[in-house]
């Protein structure tokens, strides 16, 4: 039992790819090529190991049959983390999977994503009708992504180490510091791109077509706004993750059934 321990939470050494502005993203591949490709893209201020690989959804999708292909965005991981919020726009961050996508030369694959890569999800979902065949989108964001965060406070801690008052800025910076390597600068400038990003609210009048499984803990605040999200989408189906909130629905066995199950359908 021990000696397969180590196993469950391997993760190979990224391959970097090249996307817009210069950045490196880290990606990582397990699996046969000639099974079907599945891409992970994780939440903010978490990473291909923490939010997929050490929650057993790795695992529980090659033992489903399919390669898994997963991506540390920009400002995570081992990704380059640009301090620029120029550098984190929603179609930057979407761009970088469809990079991603045509180095790899993948040609039809499946989408998973959680938090901000749900928020990306959308778009790469809508962008790639032909490609992308069936999505699942956790704990996705009815309006701006990280717009709960206060953006003062979170700035006045980055930069002056300052108390963190808001309690849900405070929840955000404990995710942030729970996950080693995050670099604090990057992350403001992401959540800072979030906020004045043009495409950052999912428009439900050009839902994508596609089969799509949202996904959202019964304790989040943002299970109406998905919860309707799913409605909008001609073939959206929403599913309750019972007693997660936010930060913890990653880890929910529920949830990877649900999505394991859903990915198998045709």
């Amino acid at each position: 039992m021990t000696s397969s321990l180590p196993a469950l939470t391997e993760v190979p050494d990224p391959q970097f790819v090249i996307s817009g502005g210069n950045v490196r993203i880290a990606t990582y591949t397990w699996g046969d090529e000639a099974d079907p490709t599945v891409v992970l893209v994780h939440g903010f201020a978490s990473s291909t190991r923490d939010n997929w690989v050490n929650t057993g959804w790795v695992r529980d999708l090659l033992r489903a049959g399919y390669r898994v292909l997963a991506i540390d965005q920009r400002g995570h991981g081992l990704s380059d983390k640009p301090h620029d919020a120029r550098d984190y726009d929603v179609r930057r961050l979407v761009a970088d999977v469809e990079v991603v996508l045509d180095t790899y030369l993948v040609d039809e694959a499946s989408y998973v994503g959680y938090s901000l890569g749900a928020r990306v999800g959308w778009e790469v979902t809508k962008d790639l009708p032909d490609r992308i065949l069936r999505t699942v989108l956790g704990g996705v964001p009815d309006g701006v992504p990280l717009s709960r965060l206060d953006l003062d406070q979170a700035r006045a801690f980055v930069e002056h180490g300052t108390p963190v008052e808001d309690r849900v800025t405070q929840n955000y910076v404990s995710l942030i510091e729970r996950v080693p390597g995050n670099d604090l600068r990057a992350l403001l400038a992401i959540a800072e791109g979030m906020r004045f990003s043009s495409a950052a609210d999912p428009d439900p009048a050009t839902a994508p077509g596609q089969p799509i499984l949202f996904a959202t803990g019964t304790l989040d605040a943002i299970i109406e706004g998905s919860r309707a999200l799913a409605a909008a989408c001609p073939q959206g189906r929403f599913v309750e993750i019972p007693g997660r909130h936010h930060f913890n629905a990653p880890g929910a066995r529920a949830f990877r059934e649900a999505a394991v199950a859903f990915l198998g359908e045709s």
